[in-house]
């Protein structure tokens, strides 16, 4: 009779193990694999070249990086779709916080009858140096 129970208690409890949060190791390989791929097409969406994709995303495996960056230049090229120039400069961070805080600033200006000045600031050379690349990159034929 206590055999049964035991027998039962740890069959119980063995096939919770799933919700133990715990992954296979096909289930992280894939995971991983997936995560890298959008880091790379994110970096070809937003006209970083591939070797500052790699500088700036270390601890992503470089494999998955340059397939998901592959695939994503490959799409752009035959969808005829030009790379989004980022509008934050590296290092400065937009917080949700500071958004707020600059609608704020806005409207207590726009409430002291002052006129906004809102001039377009010319883009960074860096900016146009990466605009080069990628349009450079859109004239050579792709190589299959």
């Amino acid at each position: 009779m206590r055999r049964p129970l035991i027998l039962l208690a740890i069959l119980s409890t063995l096939a919770g193990c799933d919700q133990l949060g715990l992954e296979a190791a096909s289930v992280t390989a894939a995971r991983v694999e997936a995560d890298g791929k959008a880091v790379g097409a994110a970096c070809r969406h937003g006209g970083r070249a591939i070797e500052d994709c790699f500088t700036l995303n270390k601890r992503v495996d470089k494999a998955a990086i340059y397939a998901g960056w592959r695939e994503m230049d490959d799409y752009m090229r035959e969808n005829k779709l030009e790379a989004v120039v980022p509008t934050l400069g590296p290092g400065s961070k937009k917080t949700a916080e500071a958004d707020d805080a600059a609608a704020d600033t806005a409207k207590a200006d726009a409430g002291a009858d002052k006129p906004a000045d809102k001039t377009a600031k010319a883009p960074s050379p860096k900016v146009e140096k990466i605009a080069r690349i990628d349009k450079s990159a859109a004239e050579k034929p792709v190589e299959k």
